[in-house]
């Protein structure tokens, strides 16, 4: 009887733990970068390219436009991943775009809001991207997962980044 007294402890322990991070922590919040070897003009001309995002993200199985601005803040598309036979529907905002300078987008896939602020800058012809991602859910439950998966979540996204360098780096 002790025993289970004890494993019912722990696991009410984790319980609380797991419950409370949603409390306080309301969004997750993350920052990688990668240099590549272009200049920043050509690297922002093919980061911005829509036909492209297939080639450094696998996972994306199509893009389909919604909304496209003159301007492209305020444009919207519909993007189709395939992730592990699984198909996830999400929409793209752009919430920000200075040419050479920043790219802010939004991404809603169901429970998942996510920001993605890239600011390019260039040194001696190579071109910085720094990605300032955050992450929340409506979702109190994915609330509370979002800070355990942010090793996770900034490993994909460095291996976008990386998968990018690489494929401009080839032309």
């Amino acid at each position: 009887m002790r025993k289970i007294k004890i494993i019912l402890g722990i696991i009410t322990a984790l319980s609380i733990v797991f419950f409370a991070t949603g409390l306080f922590v309301k969004e997750t919040n993350y920052t990688t970068e990668v240099v590549v070897n272009k200049s920043l003009n050509k690297v922002f001309q093919e980061f911005n390219n829509q036909e492209n995002a297939k080639k450094w993200i696998p996972e994306i199985e199509k893009i389909e436009t919604i909304n496209k601005n003159i301007g492209i803040t305020g444009s919207e598309y519909k993007i189709i991943l395939e992730n592990k036979g699984e198909k996830i529907t999400m929409t793209e905002k752009v919430m920000a775009y200075v040419p050479n300078e920043k790219v802010t987008l939004f991404y809603d896939a169901e429970n998942m809001l996510k920001t993605n602020d890239y600011l390019f800058s260039e040194e001696n012809g190579k071109t910085k991207i720094i990605l300032n991602a955050t992450c929340r859910s409506h979702s109190y439950i994915m609330s509370c997962l979002f800070p355990y998966f942010k090793g996770t979540f900034k490993t994909q996204d460095t291996q976008y980044l990386t998968n990018f360098k690489e494929f401009v780096e080839q032309q």
